[in-house]
């Protein structure tokens, strides 16, 4: 199996070692010798301070780049997480990030004693999906809700946030990736700031200066992520059946109308027209125009899901695979309100993680 080079090897064991010696107290052997003088009263003991633990998982593609593993595993490390299955980091297995039994082990093998306050995904690609039957479910959603573990991620991640909420009814997170973000040679200061926002502080509200085609003010479960993950799991056990809610949908390097093609099977499939709104992210196509019709855009598109499902449709949200992204909750109760000069989507409730004891200025180092 390729591994990665010794440099970042040695990168990564001596961030283990770092982790290993947390909660590790120094033994005493020297005996006390008997006294009738008054012992002095002993200074308080002083609470280690156990800062959240990453489960990272990498259930899709391999990491093609192991500098960019090693970024993201020393910025985590330098704000103060402890990392847990770094290993999972360096696998190769064809083009994924290690066969589909070492990838069903990064979410199998979580502890029950001590499960993860973050469960990071280290980036998309492809494979997720076929891990979803054989993974523990009955176990996992209960021991996320009781430890309320936030899971994060994007992109073919989606299968896994999916399947959670349909399984199990747990919430997650869109947001960084270890690899592709935290990694990422210089950081997106605006990116590291939304994920430290959203992921310790509620309630969050999001707004975007984007004249709405509607007016509107309505409130359901907010949830969604990558529209070609999603459209491919409709039908399966894995998909949630979400009544009056707010969807969301971004995408990469899809033409407009592919990106209407699986909207259509999302709206024959009754999916849309159960939704109150839909909202759509960034689907990166700046440099991708229509064959055809160059002014066939995603605009357009959006224009005809509403005419034919008669829902309101809203665009520029701003999370996809772009550099600047926000970070906010799958599966939670929110608020999408317009007014004269945009829309809103607020979130009031959801799972956080302290930030206690961490430094987060590490994230946007240049390392």
């Amino acid at each position: 199996m390729p591994k990665l080079p010794d440099p970042t090897r040695r990168s990564l064991m001596q961030a283990l070692a770092v982790f290993g010696t947390l909660g590790l107290l120094p033994g005493c052997s020297n005996r006390v010798k008997p006294t009738t003088a008054p012992l002095p009263t002993p200074a308080p003991i002083q609470p280690l301070s156990i800062t959240p633990l990453i489960r990272v998982v990498a259930p899709s593609g391999l990491l093609p780049q192991s500098i960019r593993a090693e970024y993201g595993v020393q910025r985590l490390s330098q704000a103060g997480y402890r990392l847990d299955n770094i290993a999972c980091l360096s696998r190769r297995f064809q083009r994924f990030a290690g066969t589909d039994a070492e990838r069903l082990a990064d979410f199998n093998g979580i502890s029950n004693v001590a499960p993860p306050k973050i469960v990071l995904s280290a980036r998309g690609g492809y494979g997720a999906m076929r891990l979803l039957p054989y993974i523990d479910w009955k176990r996992l959603c209960p021991l996320f809700r009781e430890a309320g573990t936030l899971v994060m991620g994007y992109s073919d991640f989606t299968a896994i946030q999916l399947a959670l909420l349909a399984q199990g009814g747990i919430p997650s997170f869109a947001g960084p990736m270890l690899y592709s973000d935290f990694g990422a040679p210089v950081p997106s200061i605006d990116t590291m700031n939304a994920f430290v926002r959203a992921s310790t502080q509620k309630p969050l509200s999001i707004r975007v200066s984007n004249y709405p085609a509607h007016s509107l003010k309505a409130e359901g479960l907010f949830w969604g992520g990558n529209l070609s993950v999603l459209s491919h799991l409709v039908g399966t056990p894995y998909f949630p059946v979400i009544e009056g809610g707010i969807l969301f949908l971004e995408d990469v390097g899809e033409q407009p109308y592919r990106i209407e093609r699986m909207l259509q099977q999302l709206n024959l499939a009754g999916v849309l027209k159960r939704q109150r709104a839909i909202v759509l992210g960034d689907f990166s196509l700046e440099n991708i125009k229509d064959h055809y019709d160059p002014g066939y855009t995603l605009e357009t598109v959006a224009d005809h899901v509403r005419k034919v499902t008669g829902v309101p449709v809203f665009t520029g949200f701003p999370f996809g695979h772009i550099r600047n992204k926000a970070t906010f909750p799958l599966g939670a109760m929110a608020t999408l309100a317009t007014d004269s000069w945009g829309y809103s989507v607020t979130f009031p409730d959801y799972p956080i993680s302290s930030a206690s004891g961490l430094d987060f200025a590490a994230l946007t180092s240049v390392l």
